[in-house]
């Protein structure tokens, strides 16, 4: 019974970030920009988010409150949204080709964070540990950080978003057939632009919870992959919100199946910590090609 409840918090510890990330691209890839820079966003906004809070105890002197982490959530957010500025200016201005530009922001996000470390805190990989971490929310059998809570509360609030308010069908129009959205008075440029730095926002709520909630420090490629397994989830969820939420919690299962594995004499430690990126592509193979994606995704918008 121990291992089933570890096992369930565990799921949901590992699903929160890839849900808030894979939601964020749920609403640029609705508005028809692909994001594949998810997992440098996520990476941006997990050094912002700890080294803010890192900054702040050591100009107080190590003083401890609750609003602390919660600024570190913020400039984490606001950290996301501005590389989503930056992806949507290169993939909607410029019109360069997306999956580049998403590319381009992934490396940098490998890069530049050790820049600022090294000035800090004279290494390349990782920051120095904060006391103030996200708070926990218990549930008696277990407890996770209030993030996750939001994650999953999150989901019902971006499918009313999306399906029943106008703006949500807007965005969806958008991603269809820009032309026509256009012609019935829809500013497809702006649409697109909110879309792609509201899901940066998302992404780097997920680096925050990632640095100052699941951890207490930034780590060099902590992310490990969850925004491309996050673009996974969002083709197998199909583009809806609770569809992506179903295969977040599958993926977010694998991920804690593959930890509470580790250390024993069942599989080997190489196949188990494959165990969560073998499944994302068995998905991708089984479900590529039987998903429809938003007609316009991946398109540039001419007028």
């Amino acid at each position: 019974m121990e291992i089933v409840v570890a096992l369930f918090f565990s799921t949901l510890r590992q699903a929160a970030p890839l849900l808030l990330t894979a939601l964020g691209g749920l609403f640029s890839e609705r508005s028809g920009v692909v994001n594949i820079a998810l997992e440098g966003m996520i990476l941006f906004g997990a050094a912002a988010a700890a080294i803010t809070v890192n900054r702040i105890e050591v100009a107080s002197g190590g003083l401890e409150a609750l609003w602390i982490p919660w600024v570190g959530v913020l400039v984490g957010a606001l950290v996301g949204g501005l590389v989503g500025l930056i992806h949507a200016i290169a993939s909607i201005k410029y019109r360069a080709d997306q999956i580049v530009s998403g590319t381009a922001i992934n490396i940098a996000a490998l890069g530049a964070p050790s820049i600022l470390l090294q000035v800090l805190y004279n290494n390349t990989s990782t920051s120095q540990e904060v006391k103030n971490r996200l708070p926990l929310i218990s549930f008696g059998f277990g407890e996770v950080s209030v993030l996750v809570l939001g994650a999953f509360l999150l989901v019902p609030v971006v499918w009313w978003v999306l399906f029943q308010t106008p703006w949500g069908l807007r965005l969806r129009a958008v991603g269809e057939h820009p032309q026509a959205a256009e012609t019935m008075g829809v500013n497809v440029i702006r649409m697109r632009y909110t879309a792609v730095i509201l899901s940066g926002v998302l992404a780097g709520i997920a680096g925050a919870y990632l640095s100052i909630g699941f951890l207490n420090q930034f780590i060099r490629a902590m992310s490990a992959g969850a925004g491309f397994i996050a673009l996974a989830a969002l083709i197998f969820g199909k583009w809806h919100p609770f569809g992506v939420l179903g295969a977040t919690l599958l993926f977010g299962f694998a991920q804690a199946l593959a930890i509470q594995l580790q250390g024993g004499d069942i599989l080997p430690a190489t196949i188990v910590q494959a165990l969560p990126f073998v499944l994302t592509m068995l998905v991708l193979a089984g479900f590529i090609g039987r998903s429809r994606p938003p007609a316009a995704v991946g398109k540039p918008y001419d007028k």
